[in-house]
């Protein structure tokens, strides 16, 4: 053969030599190409690569290569001394930080992290525990640029954060506060007063915000376009009503477990708040087919709904939703005990079902049958859908529906079939817990 006389040898030599020349053109590559390769990677990333060598250790621990900061998937409980190291390493530079879930974090780790750090806009705090109004004290005088703050499930946060923040921190445009249980009407008031471009407000089960509470972010923040207001029970229709009319950029709504608003809210809703595409109403019984027919009127960009719980709708919100809102994704029906499969039928036949419709959820919907998974061949990109405690549906119809729609998850649950009783031949054996009982 004519490579009978080829080195073997020649490849690996080859290789080795071809490596060599990779590490001497990278250490030849300018600080400032690095640098900008470094700024892309995350801090595992980061971490590995300051132990390559001096040079890559210098350039990959330098401030300007650690703008976003993200210690939730690296470590989930950093000591204090960690942070005030990398603020004091980080300083300026660092512009997005998240220290979610570090219960060991307090105060003063906090206080060194505002001090050096004073260009941060987006900071993640939530399930910090230890940290109180002395945090927000320290962000609001030192991090004036802050846009974004996240301190969802810090409970010792109260209404005197929202005052400070409302001082120092004037670009605010979006906040947490969900399971802050002491943050009260006063709070919010505060800081939709200082903070008008808010954008973004959650109070998940915040007991104490009001009706006074909406109506002031509702008139001093007129842009807001994401609301979360769950299980805060005492809201009204006439705070709804009027961030309706006065936030006509709303986007995302969340007033589930809101259990007093009626199909006002739902109408008001209709007729301000055009662009929105996402409202979630579980809990809320005393909504009916009257105002989801107004939603699906004049809302056509829904995409996404939770209508859980609201036992008063029938098969004519979905025909109204069918009709109205062509880019509805995600539907959730369960515990709308009312439904039928003439409902769903009606939602089949809509412009949204065969190519937009990805998730239904029909969990304890008694009267759904299997003619409802019939009607659903039909929706192509349907990638889940839940049928617990659906009693009429079958297995052979998860089965077909499966035949059509390879790629879709089914959950549902089948209680086992009672054992029939034993009428003659050998008597059955019993374990000592049976006979006992």
């Amino acid at each position: 053969m004519t490579n009978s006389g080829r080195n073997p040898h020649r490849f690996d030599q080859t290789f080795l030599g071809a490596t060599e020349l990779d590490d001497e053109l990278i250490k030849q590559l300018p600080k400032e190409v690095l640098l900008r390769v470094f700024s892309y990677l995350d801090v595992v990333s980061l971490c590995r690569c300051a132990q390559v060598c001096k040079y890559w250790n210098v350039l990959a621990l330098d401030g300007s290569s650690w703008q976003k900061i993200n210690l939730f998937d690296f470590q989930r409980d950093i000591e204090g001394p960690v942070i005030e190291n990398i603020s004091q390493r980080c300083r300026g530079f660092l512009k997005s930080l998240s220290l979610r879930g570090c219960q060991s974090l307090g105060d003063q780790s906090v206080r060194t992290l505002a001090n050096h750090c004073h260009n941060i806009e987006h900071l993640d705090l939530s399930e910090c525990k230890k940290i109180t109004d002395i945090s927000t004290q320290s962000i609001s005088r030192y991090c004036t640029k802050l846009t974004a703050i996240n301190l969802d499930s810090c409970p010792n946060i109260t209404d005197n954060s929202l005052k400070y923040l409302s001082d120092g921190c004037p670009n605010l445009m979006e906040i947490n506060v969900s399971w802050c249980h002491l943050i009260s009407e006063n709070g919010v008031e505060a800081l939709a007063r200082g903070c008008v471009k808010l954008r973004k407000f959650s109070s998940k089960g915040c007991k104490q915000i009001n009706d006074n509470a909406i109506m002031c972010l509702a008139k001093y923040c007129p842009d807001i376009m994401v609301l979360n207001v769950h299980s805060c029970e005492t809201i009204s229709d006439s705070s709804i009503r009027q961030l309706a009319a006065k936030c006509p950029k709303l986007q995302k709504l969340c007033v589930s477990k809101c259990a007093d608003l009626t199909d006002l809210s739902l109408m008001a809703l209709s007729q301000h708040n055009h662009l929105l595409n996402t409202l979630e109403v579980s809990g809320c019984r005393n909504f009916t087919d009257i105002g989801f027919q107004a939603l699906g009127r004049n809302c056509k960009y829904l995409e996404r709904m939770d209508l859980e719980e609201c036992n008063q709708i029938t098969d004519l919100t979905l025909a109204h939703l069918a009709t109205g809102c062509p880019g509805l994704e995600k539907l959730t029906l369960s515990h709308c005990e009312l439904i039928t499969d003439d409902g769903i039928r009606h939602l089949t036949t809509g412009s949204c079902a065969a190519e937009i419709l990805s998730v239904l959820e029909l969990d304890n919907c008694p009267l759904i049958t299997d003619r409802t998974l019939e009607h659903l061949v039909s929706c192509h990109n349907l990638q889940r859908i839940e049928l617990f405690d659906c009693q009429l549906i079958t297995r052979t119809a998860i089965r077909k529906l499966k035949n059509h729609l390879p790629n879709i998850k089914v959950h549902a649950y089948f209680a086992p079939g009672t054992p029939p009783a034993v009428t003659s031949g050998q008597r059955p054996r019993y374990c000592r817990c049976c006979e006992i009982l």
